[in-house]
């Protein structure tokens, strides 16, 4: 990024727009903010100057509301993975040709049987056990390779059954654990020079001020037309995702 006036107003709307698209559904910010900043800056930047904006939300996210206990109790085989498998797949280069397409794929797919009724995905009981921990490892693995920690974990926690706002911070339980696992990880391949870290901490401003008003929108939202944002959410990522 130059430092010009328009690029840094551009990435202060870039930030308020990520964030509010989180606000309402629990997601987003990494994937709104990367596709965009790319416009004024190479995908290294941007990755660099999500970390901050990303992790502060996430956090927030996962404590604001009254279930993270009884949330963090039942996901932590998962969020234990998550870092094992961001751990496991340092050895392979970010930004793997092909790899964010197919996540975007993937997304889309499982976003529109969510938005059919009588498709909705769900996790049987039974099997969570054994998924948390898989799904854990894959979506380290695939935030080492891509910096993308939405798949598969978005989709199983939407799985779940979760209430609209249980769900919002099993999201940001898992994010939260998801950035710091990145940033870890970028920080050893030395991707935080020339300032970036600074600039990663003054786009936390935008980006809060951005959930504020996501979080008004999502509250005042019933239940479906909440569920149908989640899912058209999912669809629209993967689609950016598969298009990018």
């Amino acid at each position: 990024m130059s430092g010009e006036p328009l690029d840094i107003l551009l990435v202060f709307l870039v930030f308020l727009l990520a964030g509010t698209v989180k606000g309402v559904t629990g997601m987003g910010l990494p994937t709104v903010g990367v596709g965009l900043l790319v416009l004024v800056m190479t995908p290294g930047e941007a990755a660099a100057l999500i970390v901050v904006p990303s992790l502060a939300t996430n956090l927030w996210q996962a404590f604001a509301g009254p279930s993270l206990h009884p949330l963090a109790r039942r996901l932590w085989p998962m969020l234990a993975a998550i870092c094992a498998g961001t751990a496991a797949g340092a050895a392979l280069p970010l930004g793997v040709p092909g790899a964010s397409a197919a996540l975007g794929a993937v997304l889309a797919v499982y976003g529109g049987l969510g938005l059919a009724p009588k498709l909705r995905p769900a996790v049987p009981p039974r099997a969570e056990p054994a998924l948390r921990p898989l799904v854990g490892l894959l979506t380290g693995a695939v935030t080492a390779v891509t910096g993308v920690f939405v798949v598969p974990a978005a989709p199983f926690l939407g799985a779940l059954g979760l209430g609209r706002d249980a769900l919002v911070q099993a999201l940001g339980l898992s994010f939260s654990v998801s950035t710091l696992a990145l940033g870890a990880l970028l920080a050893a391949r030395g991707g935080f020079g020339g300032g970036a870290g600074f600039a990663s901490l003054l786009a936390l401003l935008p980006a809060v001020l951005g959930m504020a008003l996501g979080g008004r929108l999502r509250q005042a939202m019933p239940p479906e037309r909440f569920r149908r944002v989640f899912f058209g959410g999912l669809v629209v990522l993967g689609a950016h995702l598969l298009l990018r």
